[in-house]
């Protein structure tokens, strides 16, 4: 149970960041667990576990799925559970691993050879589209934000320098004035919902609007896990706001000024020309279409999919 705790602090502080980050470490943590679990207590552990890390990193809907595909495990008795839950977390794995591999064979056949690319935050999956056009010979360049307050965008450099692409690090508020200079800009996606709106890192939507004023093709790199059934049942998704000294230092906080600090935006469907997922290159309208076929969501009842209930079918 202490490794449990110890990876949903890893979660909460950001020390494992990213969605498909998340999700894969999240799966990997249930798998670990669910090979100690006691014989007695199987069913009650694993929901203990799987509450615990849902409960991190409330936007991220990549961590739900995760945990709610492996919440998903059967079986007559405690050892065919058990094994039913280590194998389930690794087809997650898996289905994650091969995912960005698909979404960057399919995405960079968007990116032209000379493009210059924006993008944002760190994202693994836009990262694969950049990354597989770089391979295959194209010569692209990339405009990558410092994404504040946490820096993302510095992971982003050093990842794509490490890759041999030409990269130029710019703040956040600088979007707009080099918009006109970039071909296209691909971001990655922490949450999309059934209406095909986007959840991603602050500031995205800036950067979206800033993009369809200039006439610059806005996509999105997101694997299908990161669709949020829960939208289809009319929830909200709820935007994560952060500690105040990821933004303000403790003498402006002592003066009493008010800190907002949310983590995340969202970008409406029309801003988005295309969201680039693992089973193809599709338009925010077939969001709808991903939750109730690809995750298979149609038709179930809004309590059977919320993991604080004791219905894992």
């Amino acid at each position: 149970m202490e490794e449990v705790l110890e990876a949903a602090e890893k979660i909460r502080s950001m020390e494992v960041r990213g969605a498909a980050r998340i999700a894969r470490f999240a799966a990997e943590t249930l798998m670990k667990f669910a090979e100690k679990a006691s014989a007695e207590k199987f069913d009650e552990e694993m929901r203990w576990a799987a509450d615990i890390l849902l409960n991190t990193r409330p936007t991220a809907v990549s961590l739900y799925n995760a945990i709610n595909y492996v919440m998903r495990y059967s079986g007559e008795n405690v050892e065919e559970k058990r094994q039913s839950a280590i194998r389930r977390a690794r087809e997650f794995i898996n289905w994650a691993e091969t995912a960005q591999r698909k979404i960057g064979e399919i995405g960079e056949k968007r990116i032209k050879d000379g493009y210059t690319v924006m993008t944002h935050c760190n994202s693994s999956a836009a990262l694969s589209v950049i990354k597989k056009a770089h391979e295959n010979g194209k010569r692209v360049e990339v405009i990558a934000t410092e994404s504040r307050p946490r820096w993302q965008g510095h992971l982003t450099v050093k990842q794509l320098r490490e890759a041999g692409i030409e990269v130029t690090l710019i703040v956040d508020s600088a979007v707009r004035y080099f918009i006109n200079e970039v071909d296209c800009v691909v971001v990655g996606a922490d949450t999309i919902t059934a209406n095909g709106a986007l959840i991603n890192k602050i500031g995205t939507s800036q950067i979206a609007l800033a993009a369809k004023e200039a006439r610059v093709p806005f996509m999105v790199a997101a694997e299908t896990y990161k669709f949020s059934p829960k939208t289809l049942f009319g929830e909200l998704v709820v935007i994560e706001e952060r500690d105040a000294r990821e933004v303000a230092p403790e003498e402006i906080l002592k003066l009493g000024v008010k800190v907002r600090n949310p983590a995340f935006d969202v970008t409406p469907r029309d801003y988005i020309d295309v969201i680039i997922t693992e089973i193809g290159a599709i338009p925010p309208e077939m969001a709808y279409i991903v939750i109730t076929e690809r995750l298979g969501y149609a038709g179930i009842e809004e309590e059977e999919i919320t993991l604080n209930s004791r219905h894992f079918d």
